[in-house]
């Protein structure tokens, strides 16, 4: 079956559905494998719970013509994604970055869908088959599209791109994240730059967090002809400011030199996220919407997923920021505590994975780095971070020795960081705080 006789069959009934659980009656169901999985087998299932038709490519589960038999299901999802969206002229703005593509992209959709009817990549589907299915959820109504885009090896940004083709665009940053597959953080700015490339040689916007010495020089080794500036010097387009972070941030934002500005409060912590509020305020001033507008999104913003969260136990203030980890993100974490006005603070920090060489060196740096704050408590958990015992802190071999502890010696009245790469199950510490 050729991609414009499936695209026919799609634009019948526009719902695309992986998960057998998950079926939207009239759908067309993707059959995908993986190292443990064959969904192959259930595309009868699916079938029966209402898709219209399913995609495989075991030609031993077709019974009858509602199978739709292709060479390999992921190419073709794929090749159906980019076939889709070039159909679509509207801005679709592609984020990427080692740290805050998620909330960027979430403060993004939440800036633009105040004017117009905005469609964001879900969750973090930013890879080979979330961005896929991304696309094809976007209908004709949709009048800006916001992609994700995820990467762990080179190649990757440059292989989305090439199916979300993004007109604009914005990496967060760069830092010490995925080493393994990237080799080095050399290669980490070489794999995130294949955004920067995409926008060079399609004429696409690329907004620049122009202080970011090492975005500035991935771009100046590019020379990208469209470019709008944010960030904290004079010479952006947009310009702003940390004003408050207790623990939530205020930040100020202006054009030029001279307006007295426009503060924003949000619903973020973390110091970090002022360029992350700052790109979106860039997105949405580029797109002609007024300040109020503007605003008014990232104050409705209220971050979840353990993204720089604010949980208030009965105990403790929180500081939930397990969803992941790297060298960079965990030292942002440690310098915003450490500018937070609190009586009492207390780190807990989990191993960080991922990091290949770069391991015991990376992880030996955060233990200085966070003993060196002098908080009431510092607690490190994890087999990397074991390696590095010293006075100046608490060492735990496992999560669960570690909810031991904090049963014999709780936590109370404190602001409390919460860091960790997901594996850790840092969830599971919130309850004894």
């Amino acid at each position: 079956m050729t991609i414009d006789h499936l695209y026919k069959l799609y634009k019948e009934s526009p719902f695309v559905c992986t998960d057998t659980r998950q079926i939207v009656r009239d759908s067309l169901f993707f059959a995908l494998k993986g190292e443990r999985f064959n969904a192959n087998k259930l595309a009868g299932s699916a079938l029966e719970a209402g898709a219209r038709w399913a995609v495989v490519d075991d030609p031993d589960v077709v019974t009858d013509d509602r199978y739709i038999l292709v060479d390999d299901v992921l190419t073709t999802l794929q090749a159906l994604a980019r076939h889709h969206r070039q159909q679509l002229t509207i801005p679709f703005i592609g984020i990427t970055g080692t740290n805050g593509k998620t909330t960027t992209k979430e403060l993004v959709y939440a800036v633009l869908s105040q004017q117009y009817k905005t469609y964001a990549t879900k969750g973090n589907l930013n890879n080979h088959i979330g961005v896929p299915l991304t696309l094809l959820a976007i209908d004709d109504s949709v009048e800006m599209a916001v992609i994700e885009m995820g990467a762990n090896h080179q190649g990757e940004i440059g292989f989305l791109c090439g199916m979300a083709q993004p007109t604009h665009g914005l990496i967060t940053n760069v830092g010490k994240a995925h080493l393994e597959g990237f080799g080095s953080f050399e290669g980490v700015k070489k794999a995130k730059g294949e955004l920067y490339d995409f926008l060079k040689a399609h004429d696409g916007v690329l907004f620049l967090q122009g202080d970011n010495a090492h975005l500035v020089e991935m771009e100046s080794g590019r020379s990208v002809r469209k470019i709008f500036r944010y960030g904290f010097s004079a010479s952006n387009d947009i310009v702003g400011e940390l004003a408050q972070a207790n623990p939530f941030l205020t930040v100020r934002w202006r054009e030029k030199e001279g307006d007295a500005g426009y503060p924003v409060e949000t619903h973020l912590t973390g110091s970090y996220n002022t360029e992350n509020i700052l790109a979106a305020v860039a997105v949405g001033r580029f797109f002609g919407m007024e300040a109020a507008l503007i605003n008014a999104g990232i104050e409705a913003y209220h971050p979840t997923n353990n993204r720089s969260q604010i949980v208030e136990t009965d105990r403790n203030t929180v500081i939930a920021d397990y969803y992941n980890a790297n060298a960079s993100s965990m030292a942002a974490a440690l310098e915003n505590i450490a500018v937070i006005n609190a009586e009492r603070k207390v780190i807990i920090l989990g191993d960080m994975f991922e990091m290949g060489d770069e391991t015991y060196e990376e992880h030996r740096r955060i233990v200085e780095k966070a003993t060196a704050l002098g908080v009431e408590r510092t607690l490190f958990i994890g087999k990397a971070f074991f390696e590095h015992r010293c006075p100046q802190g608490e060492f735990y071999r496992t999560t669960d020795e570690a909810k031991e502890q904090l049963r014999q010696r709780p936590v109370e009245n404190s602001t409390v960081l919460l860091k960790a790469s997901r594996g850790m199950a840092f969830e599971s510490l919130v309850e004894l705080l």
